[in-house]
């Protein structure tokens, strides 16, 4: 059941990505409040099916409410990533913070988490593989969110090369909330959170970060200009994406050597 709904919203999802290019504007922003509520819908309704209601909830508490907080707090003072503002173009706020951005944080927190889950069984490894997972994710999303006009910096220097606008302390921000977020999340979502789902469950949660990773990669730096953030997003998201698509290809090349056609030896196979 897990696997099946998740595949179908992952599929929407994807849809309503490949269409960003295509839009502009108000539509443009509309639809990127509709794919970050997607991208939410997916994460948390997965943590649920495959894994129960204790590990949702944790993931909830942790990521959205997490989220919310540090961008309030980032608002207001900010701390960890800069002084920066959203402009009113992504719906209804609270103090300061787009409604929409905490669900931001859990819909790739959570792939994030289950790449780790699936690439090591260190506990200590397991929240620093998921923690570069996450804020590797910000090389895209920051770069492109600040060319829309969706927020601002204050004083975006310095910036890495060819990426004016996000200053780098953002980057190290990501890296050190991430960090904690990672560390909370097992404790309070409990152990199924890092336990094996069923054969498949957790497969359309590997593809959705792996779509992620080539889908920013493409759209950056053939669609919407930008291939400085390409090129940085490509670099930064590698250290898990990378690992990830060959654990998972030599995964299929198994099961696809095991599906084979059987060798007789008194007739030839065919």
């Amino acid at each position: 059941m897990a696997g099946r709904l998740s595949w179908l919203l992952l599929g929407v999802l994807v849809l309503a990505q490949i269409g960003y290019p295509l839009t502009g504007g108000a539509d443009r922003a509309r639809l990127t409040v509709a794919t970050v509520c997607l991208g939410y819908l997916l994460s948390v309704g997965h943590a649920l099916l495959s894994r129960g209601l204790r590990v949702a909830t944790g993931l909830v508490l942790v990521t959205t409410g997490g989220g919310l907080a540090v961008e309030v707090l980032g608002v207001a003072t900010g701390v960890p990533f800069g002084g920066y503002a959203y402009s009113g173009q992504l719906g209804p706020k609270l103090a300061g913070v787009p409604l929409v951005i905490p669900l931001a944080w859990t819909w790739m927190a959570w792939p994030a988490w289950l790449a780790a889950v699936r690439l090591t069984r260190s506990g200590t490894g397991r929240v620093a593989l998921a923690a570069v997972g996450l804020a590797g994710w910000d090389l895209f999303l920051d770069p492109q969110m600040v060319a829309e006009g969706y927020w601002s910096w204050q004083d975006p220097h310095p910036a890495l090369p060819g990426v004016p606008g996000v200053p780098v302390g953002n980057y190290l921000g990501w890296l050190l909330f991430a960090v904690l977020l990672m560390a909370l999340l097992g404790p309070v979502a409990g152990r199924a959170a890092a336990a094996p789902a069923g054969p498949r469950d957790d497969a359309p949660m590997y593809a959705l970060y792996l779509w992620t990773y080539l889908g920013s990669i493409v759209a950056h730096a053939v669609f919407l200009g930008l291939p400085a953030s390409a090129g940085w997003g490509a670099l930064a998201m590698a250290a898990v994406a990378l690992p990830l698509a060959c654990k998972e290809g030599a995964l299929l090349q198994q099961k696809t050597i095991r599906r084979g056609p059987s060798l007789h030896p008194d007739r030839p196979a065919g």
